[in-house]
């Protein structure tokens, strides 16, 4: 395992990140813990989750694996705020009240003294950037989280926050976490420059483009069961459009000349990607979180980024992983 600093901080984080959506949730607790215990054995120091993932749940069962397992000094813990975690409208959203009852409530559920990486999992334009990070800034300087950050913000957005923390005198968001996979290269035209000149890590969530690109999904066949685009979820069904399939089927002649699967190509092009930091990765199965890893294993040529381009054109989108909602709103998974 190769380790790369996470931006301007000087911690260094593995070159992939356990994204701990599916824990809790359609993975088992059980299962959970022993993904997350290979995982640390492997080599991966970093792991990501979220206090709307499963309404909690995802942290408990990272808090409770973290604890049995007594690697909490070696690993970094990055979680999120934001998302609606109960009835009412201060439940939510980017306001000093919701991130501080939040941290605290995360902080219990992890079963940890502090947060090594707190982020804003989305923007929103009705509170000011200034009200955000006093929050955080505060949560810093009394040691419950280290370093902070975001999801899913725009550049300008995070050019705002630089010049709102230097007014105010504030700690800096550290690192952003932008979708990014083969279906959808738009960080490339503004986000990525922006990140390696200011000093941002970039931890991309969905490299796989949320199972598209795994080999799963295939042209004119049904949808199988068990995958997430079968449900009826909209912000994922706006995804399948007829444009993906040419890069789908692109990249799987590549990967099967290569003898690799289609997955570890994805996940290995994101990776070694300029700018790129640490791709999540967010495996439901053993089986999957295995197939992962092996990413580490593939070199890509100047020849296969040829290759690649010719199929997924840079700075493109064929699949829309976000579109930009800078009004409150509901977090859905």
């Amino acid at each position: 395992m190769n380790y790369k600093p996470l931006g301007r901080t000087g911690v260094k984080v593995s070159e992939l990140c356990l994204g701990a959506m599916m824990f809790g949730g359609r993975t088992t607790p059980d299962d959970s813990y022993a993904i997350i215990h290979k995982a640390i054995a492997e080599g991966v120091n970093f792991i990501d989750t979220a206090n709307v993932y499963s309404r909690g749940k995802s942290e408990e069962v990272v808090g409770e694996a973290i604890a049995r397992y007594g690697m909490r000094d070696s690993l970094v813990l990055a979680t999120k705020v934001h998302g609606v975690m109960g009835e009412g409208p201060n439940l939510q959203g980017n306001s000093r009240r919701h991130i501080i009852q939040q941290c605290e409530a995360s902080l219990k559920r992890l079963q940890t003294d502090y947060i090594d990486l707190y982020q804003i999992h989305r923007p929103q334009s009705d509170i000011p950037i200034d009200e955000t990070l006093r929050a955080m800034d505060d949560l810093i300087r009394v040691g419950k989280v280290r370093y902070v950050g975001t999801s899913t913000y725009a550049s300008w957005q995070l050019l705002e926050s630089l010049w709102a923390a230097e007014r105010y005198g504030l700690n800096r968001f550290m690192c952003e976490q932008p979708p990014y996979n083969l279906l959808d290269r738009r960080i490339e035209r503004e986000l990525l420059p922006m990140a390696r000149t200011y000093g941002f890590a970039i931890i991309p969530w969905s490299p796989l483009g949320g199972g598209l690109l795994t080999g799963k999904y295939h042209r004119g066949e049904p949808l199988p069961e068990d995958a997430r685009y079968a449900n009826a979820n909209p912000l994922q069904a706006k995804r399948l459009r007829e444009s993906m399939w040419s890069v789908i089927e692109g990249v799987e002649a590549m990967a099967r000349d290569k003898g690799c699967s289609m997955s570890q190509l994805a996940l290995a092009w994101v990776a070694q990607q300029p700018g790129v930091t640490s791709p999540i990765i967010g495996p439901r199965t053993m089986e999957q979180f295995d197939d992962n890893m092996q990413a580490l294993e593939i070199t890509l040529t100047p020849e296969d980024l040829k290759r690649i381009d010719a199929v997924s054109l840079p700075g493109e989108h064929v699949a829309p992983f976000y579109e930009a909602d800078f009004g409150p709103h509901e977090y859905r998974v």
